[in-house]
């Protein structure tokens, strides 16, 4: 969304807040052994407490509070008490949601316990892309060349990255225009970041496969060659300089 007033600024860093804290809480009482439902109804609750309403949920009927994704899913896990966590599980959790009429998106992957299935060097590429990709993103800058940063570092990290998701604008609803922040450079994309808009980017880097396909249950996401995907993302306010990353509550970078 376009921030014009002070007013719109303070909703999209309450709702931003909510959704950073959210995801923080539910990445340090994830644990083995319990299930992913328990793990989405613990989110539910604190986003409850805020006053907020689960984005995915209230917009799109999601059988759940929050995607939650393991190991060989790409994005959009459905929450099930038949999904038990183990040690060296790699988990994604997305957390949306609407409070006061303002969205907010963010998102991270991480591993459960000890890293026994060696997915740690997975996750931290996609975290520092994401941190190298917001960092050049201000008024002005080509949403493809964000697209190139993506690719590109993903490559020097021996990954790929998955070429039909992308991050979008983000605020007066959960996914707004620009809709095609992809992970890729699209020469044809002439679109360029506008100061004061608010935006979640969002990375999908990946062993083996580049293509998300959905599983029967309409939800579910896969790769289209297997191996395994990391997701971080963040709500950030495009400036003329630095922008300013709304959802750091959720200390993904920590």
């Amino acid at each position: 969304m376009s921030i014009t007033k002070e007013s719109e600024l303070v909703g999209m860093q309450r709702v931003s807040e909510v959704v950073g804290t959210t995801l923080k809480l539910m990445r340090e009482y994830a644990k083995a052994g319990i299930s992913t439902k328990e793990l989405d109804e613990y989110g539910a609750n604190i986003l409850k407490s805020f006053g907020a309403k689960s984005a995915p949920y209230e917009t799109y009927g999601f059988p759940g509070y929050t995607c939650i994704s393991v190991n060989n899913e790409v994005a959009h896990g459905i929450p099930s008490e038949n999904k038990i966590l183990k040690e060296g599980d790699l988990i994604n959790v997305d957390v949306s949601a609407e409070l006061n009429g303002f969205w907010s998106d963010n998102g991270g992957s991480f591993v459960i316990g000890e890293d026994i299935n060696n997915h740690q060097p997975l996750v931290d590429a996609s975290k520092n892309i994401l941190r190298k990709a917001i960092n050049h993103i201000k008024g002005g800058v080509k949403i493809a060349d964000i697209g190139y940063i993506i690719e590109t570092e993903a490559k020097k990290s021996g990954f790929k990255v998955i070429k039909n998701l992308a991050g979008h604008g983000v605020g007066g609803s959960l996914h707004e225009k620009p809709e095609n922040i992809l992970n890729y450079k699209v020469r044809s994309n002439r679109e360029r970041f506008r100061k004061n808009t608010t935006v979640a980017i969002e990375t999908f880097i990946s062993t083996n496969s580049t293509i998300a396909v959905e599983l029967n249950d309409q939800w579910t996401l896969v790769g289209n060659k297997g191996g395994y995907v990391t997701q971080h993302e963040h709500t950030i306010l495009v400036t003329d300089n630095s922008p300013v990353i709304l959802t750091a509550s959720n200390e993904i970078w920590n």
